[in-house]
């Protein structure tokens, strides 16, 4: 009995992998995809840093930290 039901467990755990892999598809992404993925968080990153260290921007961000060590405890 206890078998039996084990078996019955097993089958129907085999069938719900196969049918979550057939909707699934592709399980990632394949070399040009993350080759281009790559490439443009590499020229978000260059141009985060070029905002970032433009004057205007370090301007601001030199206020903000001098208002920041100026409160009073």
């Amino acid at each position: 009995m206890r078998g039996q039901l084990c078996a019955r467990v097993l089958r129907r755990g085999v069938r719900a992998v196969r049918a979550v892999r057939a909707v699934r598809g592709d399980s990632g992404m394949v070399t040009s995809e993350y080759a281009m993925g790559l490439i443009a968080a590499v020229g978000f990153a260059g141009l985060l840093y070029k905002v970032v260290t433009s004057g205007q921007v370090r301007a601001a961000l030199q206020a903000v930290v001098e208002k920041a060590l100026d409160v009073q405890f």
